[in-house]
């Protein structure tokens, strides 16, 4: 709808508002305006605007936001389907500033008091295209899989870091108050850093003073697709995972080929040097010498990411994978997920972009986390 035929009108009886969020990690959205309008024909929208305090957002580096919703003053809440939201100030945006957004949903418009909450996640676009695929799907572990996958991938959009323990915390006030999403081991102080309180039906979760910027573990595959389907994104393939990690054979994608991968069969996200190699400590790994007896917090070693800026696709956390293998012991079950990338335990070999590892989906370690992707 043209923008030119809104009329600003406040609905009697309805008074809208944002609840802030204040957690690492997120983009700094601020500036947030939420009223209801009446349109030209007659039909009421909710127009929210709000400023993204982010002037690195470009195409290359746009920002995901996505918009969760409560209609009983907080108790639940839900994620906005996109069908129902103007496009302008949602999904991928390619740069900061003032965003708007029209929500069509005229169920929402009855709500006493509704709720509304933004979040934004700064990822990494992969261009379309060919890259050079070194690894055999699941290991090779995976006695359906006789041949490897198409090494020309559609374009997606990566997290640039893994899923802080901060961002997890605001996922769990919101959705595991009955516990779910959380387990004892949690309150570890060097591997994790989340506190339980309250009773059950009413649990709520605080983070130790510290960790909000390291990578969450301890959680299921089940439960990091629980925190990505609670954002609207998914897990990467291990496909996907290891084009971020190597790059295109095009940086740029197959569509422009203007940028050539100087190295596409890289053993390393920054290149063919060993992580420790002439002292330089190039990601988490097992040991202190890289400066982290444990967990670093994300992005430390940002300055040797991936050729697209992905941080930490090497140590730190080894990440859930979408994909499984089967084996004859589980046919007909859920079986083993892959995890890629290495982690704090992990040799320095084993960080590299061939080596992976398999899981049962329930394990819940200190050595696995994860990161999100969208496709486009």
């Amino acid at each position: 709808m043209n923008m030119e035929f809104v009329k600003r009108w406040i609905l009697s009886g309805i008074f809208l508002f944002y609840t802030s969020l204040a957690f690492s990690q997120w983009l700094d959205i601020n500036s947030i305006s939420i009223q209801s309008v009446m349109t030209e024909e007659g039909g009421p929208v909710i127009e929210i605007t709000y400023t993204l305090n982010d002037q690195n957002i470009t195409q290359g580096n746009p920002a995901y936001v996505f918009i969760r919703f409560s209609r009983d003053n907080g108790q639940t809440w839900s994620l906005i389907d996109h069908a129902f939201l103007s496009e302008e100030g949602i999904g991928v945006i390619q740069s900061g500033g003032i965003k708007k957004i029209l929500f069509w949903g005229t169920g929402e418009m009855a709500v006493k008091n509704p709720l509304f909450r933004i979040r934004g996640i700064r990822m990494a676009k992969i261009p379309g295209g060919e890259f050079i695929m070194k690894s055999f799907p699941a290991g090779g572990k995976d006695p359906s899989v006789s041949e490897r996958p198409s090494n020309i991938l559609p374009g997606f959009f990566m997290a640039i870091n893994e899923t802080t323990i901060s961002m997890y915390v605001d996922f769990l006030n919101e959705m595991g108050k009955d516990g779910s999403g959380w387990n004892d081991r949690m309150v570890n102080e060097k591997r994790c850093g989340i506190l339980q309180s309250g009773d059950e039906g009413n649990f709520q979760y605080t983070i130790i003073p510290g960790r909000e910027n390291y990578p969450i573990t301890y959680v299921s595959w089940y439960d990091a697709r629980n925190f990505l389907n609670w954002c609207g994104l998914n897990l990467p393939s291990e496909t996907m995972f290891e084009k971020a990690f190597v790059g295109g054979i095009y940086l740029d994608g197959d569509e422009k080929k203007s940028l050539s991968n100087t190295n596409p069969e890289r053993k390393y996200p920054w290149g063919d040097e060993v992580p420790y190699q002439a002292g330089i400590y190039r990601c988490n790994y097992a040991g202190e010498e890289d400066g982290y007896p444990n967990l670093a917090p994300v992005g430390t070693f940002r300055k040797f990411s991936s050729p697209y800026g992905i941080n930490d696709l090497a140590g730190n956390v080894a990440e859930w994978t979408l994909d499984w293998y089967s084996t004859t012991y589980h046919i007909g079950l859920d079986g083993f997920r892959m995890i890629r990338g290495g982690s704090w335990l992990a040799e320095p070999f084993a960080c590299d972009a061939v080596s992976g590892a398999t899981q049962f989906p329930i394990k819940e370690s200190s050595i696995m986390g994860f990161r999100g992707i969208l496709l486009k």
